[in-house]
């Protein structure tokens, strides 16, 4: 074997003194003195010939080399734990857990019955959620923080996925707009309307923004929240309008304000379970996505 193959000790320890962003707190959360950290860290850049990290920079820097060898760190540390999950599904049923990626809107409404009836046929899994915008999500699954994630339709060929739901978007807007009793819009008629953008995560952001100037117009921003209620309350307040999943913005109607369908283009909340490609899936993925597949309605949308 080449001796240049760094050992995997000096690998974790490398990824930890990143992910810390000092010596002292990677050793701490290591189980070492901080000088036999640094002991470790000199090794692997002798044994890999290379600098990893720029001296002197103040606040901790790696270099072209050091960018490398995290990014292939990062990945070792994930196919460890594919592996011993692999060899756990060998002796067990569905148990164990699952990391789920869920949207910071219309969680609720679009997968409270799929949770509901997974727990019921899986009892013995466990099921950590943490919610996101999809961008977030297809990062927390490429560093292995998430084993599934539901998502826009991702267009990444590093990503595989199983469509779930696809639902129309409507236009949620101030009771006193000049277009509020249309009943429906085309996206042209708001270019003189701030929009309300999700936050920087959401993907849903680009498809807004391609879909104005495609329509031959940048959008105005009155505002940005990953927050649908909120959302909501500043269309009320008079801060722009907002594009939401028909299931979800049919539950935030109130005084002040209006639902109407987007006539022009037709844009819809295209949502997928998603997952890294080639990537091991857990006996309890692979069971939520069976039953996904037999809840999903990717041709109609949830909301009439």
């Amino acid at each position: 074997m080449d001796a240049r193959v760094p050992e995997l000790r000096q690998l974790a320890g490398f990824v930890e003194l990143v992910r810390q962003g000092s010596f002292t707190r990677a050793a701490e959360a290591l189980h070492l003195t901080q000088s036999a950290l640094s002991k470790q860290i000199a090794q692997l850049e002798e044994r890999l010939g290379r600098s990893l990290l720029e001296r002197g920079a103040g606040r901790l820097r790696l270099t072209d080399a050091g960018e490398v060898v995290l990014r292939r760190g990062e990945a070792m540390q994930q196919l460890g734990r594919e592996l011993l999950a692999e060899l756990d599904d060998l002796d067990r049923l569905v148990t164990g857990e699952l990391r789920l990626g869920l949207p910071l809107f219309g969680a609720d409404a679009v997968f409270t019955a799929l949770i509901i009836e997974f727990l019921a046929r899986y009892p013995g899994v466990r099921v950590h959620l943490e919610e996101g915008g999809s961008k977030s999500i297809e990062q927390a699954l490429h560093i292995g923080a998430l084993e599934l994630g539901a998502a826009l339709t991702p267009s990444n060929p590093e990503l595989d996925y199983l469509p779930f739901c696809n639902e129309p978007l409507d236009v949620l807007m101030p009771a006193g707009h000049p277009r509020a009793g249309a009943g429906s819009v085309a996206l042209v008629e708001l270019a003189d309307t701030p929009f309300l953008l999700y936050e920087q995560s959401f993907t849903l952001n680009d498809r807004l923004q391609h879909a104005c100037r495609q329509a031959g117009f940048t959008p105005q921003e009155g505002g940005r929240s990953g927050q649908a209620d909120f959302l909501a309350t500043l269309v009320v307040a008079g801060q722009g309008v907002v594009l939401l999943p028909r299931i979800v913005a049919r539950g935030l109607e109130r005084p002040g304000l209006v639902r109407l369908t987007l006539r022009e283009p037709q844009m819809t909340w295209d949502v997928a379970f998603i997952w890294r490609r080639g990537a091991y899936l857990s006996r309890a993925a692979r069971a939520w996505l069976a039953l996904a597949k037999e809840m999903a309605t990717p041709d109609r949308p949830l909301a009439a």
